[in-house]
């Protein structure tokens, strides 16, 4: 189970705190079982600051507060701090990042699914799309989308299967496989019923919750193969 640990602290002094930090990132490379650190002021205090710092386990957090480095910088911390910084230790219950809830919305109920009017809800007006396999290889607009969902599920009955999403500030990078039955008019390929595969990694940026530009990396040439289109 993820485990959190939340320190509370007031100082005056948080330039020599970012730099105590840096210090203890830098000593314990390597070392660290810490996943992730965010560090807030508080609006209306500016002597208040919180550090939220993530471990795989709680297990992990223990063999984090063990090592010599954290100890001596412990002790440098609270030397800085109006008073002993607070701690308060948590076992995360719900753990979701919304962004990906959303893009994953796109590849289950959108491109499989077929709910090509969610794509109004799922995407900015005015969406960029970015897609290494056509002639124009970027596009603007939710139709833009819906044209190409509606060609691709027009020549093939296919899946997605997502291996994994990462993200990182308002960006989600997510890692496929597509499998499909080719069943329709593909880039003036006759219908083969050949069964194909292919691999792509895409990366949607958000703007407050929606999906406003994307690019697109994937296998078109593998693909064509698959298809006889060209030659190995």
């Amino acid at each position: 189970m993820t485990f959190v640990q939340v320190i509370d602290c007031k100082t005056r002094r948080y330039d020599d705190m970012n730099r105590l930090m840096d210090d203890w990132v830098a000593a314990t490379e390597g070392k660290r079982t810490a996943t992730h650190s965010i560090v807030g002021r508080d609006h209306t205090d500016s002597e208040h600051y919180v550090e939220i710092i993530e471990f795989p386990s709680y297990a992990k957090a223990m063999e984090n507060s063990n090592l010599p480095e954290t100890n001596r910088i412990f002790e440098e911390m609270v030397s800085l701090c109006d008073g002993m910084p607070t701690f308060t230790d948590l076992d995360v219950v719900r753990d979701e990042q919304l962004n990906k809830a959303t893009a994953r919305r796109f590849y289950d109920d959108v491109a499989v699914g077929g709910d090509l009017g969610l794509i109004d809800e799922l995407f900015t007006a005015d969406h960029i799309d970015h897609d290494i396999g056509k002639a124009e290889p970027t596009a603007v607009g939710r139709e833009v989308m819906k044209q190409d969902v509606a060609g691709w599920r027009d020549a093939f009955d296919f899946g997605f299967t997502l291996h994994r999403q990462l993200a990182e500030g308002d960006e989600v990078t997510i890692h496929w496989t597509w499998r499909g039955s080719h069943q329709g008019d593909f880039m003036g390929l006759q219908p083969t019923g050949q069964t194909v595969t292919m691999d792509g990694v895409t990366i949607h940026r958000f703007v407050d919750g929606r999906i406003a530009e994307s690019w697109w990396v994937y296998d078109m040439l593998g693909l064509l193969r698959q298809l006889g289109a060209v030659s190995s």
